[in-house]
């Protein structure tokens, strides 16, 4: 500190201070002590120009002098806890899901391909249709007449960003009056009516051979079929085949030209 400045301050403190004491003398009123705390028995501190600090205090406690205290004692725990559980929990069955889904993948993909290599079995006369589960992508084979005036077209169905439709046409099998549905494949939207393709109408006895299928499951976003105006937006197995008086028997065509080949083909 500076020392002129320092004794200023101090002759200033004792010329107020006599000051004072002599307007007392006058006016016969007693000299007013300075106010003290009982916590602090230091009356200088309250004097004006000196700063007061908690440490200045005989009584003062910090937080780090006294004992440890537990902020969540005695409470109940709250969403958040539960929250931070659910987060590992979720993470660990979604990655186990996801492991017993590509195991279930896996064996699928190996029992189709198992099933696809084998010989083609002829189709019996009669099919059980609750044992077409048991022979799903089972190659089979048989022979009969197409009846193209109960063809079924279902769609639309998009192919190479194309519009069309997959024809579904009875087999009338030979031997019986037993007919079952084949999937003859993809057509174009503007090849919708048989004049447009006249062509790929197989008449006569025709020869079959495809993948047995069990049938298809319907989602709740596809709307509900219109057998009565020839609407099929979903190949609904069962309906199909009471539309057509046929089996309950779904058989994808695939060891002979798709019908969108032989389409192409006379398009060029």
């Amino acid at each position: 500190m500076n020392t002129p400045m320092f004794l200023l301050r101090t002759f200033k403190r004792s010329h107020v201070r006599r000051l004072d004491q002599l307007r007392h003398l006058i006016t016969g009123k007693p000299h007013p002590r300075p106010r003290t705390y009982p916590e602090c028995r230091q009356p200088w501190l309250l004097r004006r120009g000196y700063a007061v600090a908690p440490a200045d205090n005989p009584h003062f406690q910090s937080l780090i002098d006294g004992p440890p205290q537990l902020v969540n004692s005695g409470r109940r725990h709250g969403p958040g806890l539960l929250v931070l559980w659910l987060i590992p929990a979720i993470a660990f069955s979604l990655g186990t899901w996801q492991v017993f889904r590509l195991r279930r993948k896996t064996d699928l993909i190996a029992k189709f391909e198992d099933r696809i290599l084998r010989t083609p079995l002829p189709l019996p006369l009669r099919v059980d249709p609750s044992a077409i589960e048991d022979f799903d992508y089972r190659r089979v084979y048989t022979t009969g007449m197409f009846r193209h005036d109960q063809e079924m077209l279902v769609g639309p169905r998009i192919r190479d960003g194309k519009d069309g439709y997959l024809v579904i046409t009875p087999l009338e099998r030979e031997g019986n009056s037993s007919k079952i549905l084949v999937n003859r494949g993809w057509i174009s939207k503007h090849l919708k009516k048989q004049v447009d393709r006249m062509h790929a109408l197989p008449g006569g006895l025709v020869s079959v051979e495809g993948l047995l299928r069990e049938p298809w499951k319907r989602n709740i976003f596809t709307p509900e079929n219109k057998p009565e105006l020839g609407e099929f937006y979903f190949p609904d197995v069962s309906q199909m085949a009471r539309y057509t008086q046929s089996d309950p028997v779904w058989v994808e065509e695939t060891m002979r030209k798709l019908l969108v080949s032989q389409l192409d083909g006379l398009q060029k």
